[in-house]
């Protein structure tokens, strides 16, 4: 069974930086997106951005300019980099991992901003 990896989640201050990896357990073949969804208490799941095959990206307004993600494609391999974080990012940060067949979840990774 494949699972996708998080990782790089903590607490730090307003202000600060976090950088999150995720990668699938093993070879899934062909990866189309990558991206990263988060959910805060109380609200629904939102997605924050994500990266296709060919490294076109989109970010959802709440994120731009501090946040950027990028994609390794030989090591299968998705990163979040979080700058500039607030206390409104806090969240449980999800990664998906889409082929031609499957979507693939992993299971959070938590990310608190303390003001």
């Amino acid at each position: 069974q494949v699972q996708v990896v998080e990782s790089g989640g903590g607490l730090v201050q307003a202000g600060g930086s976090l950088r999150l990896p995720c990668a699938p357990s093993r070879n899934i073949g062909r990866i189309n997106a990558m991206g990263w969804y988060r959910q805060a208490p109380g609200k629904q799941r939102e997605l924050v951005a994500d990266i296709s095959s060919v490294g076109i990206a989109w970010y959802a307004d709440s994120v731009k300019g501090r946040f950027t993600i990028s994609r390794d494609n030989i090591n299968n391999t998705v990163y979040l980099q979080m700058n500039s974080l607030k206390p409104e990012d806090t969240a449980l940060y999800y990664c998906t991992v889409k082929t031609l067949w499957s979507d693939y979840w992993g299971q959070g990774t938590q990310v608190t901003v303390s003001s």
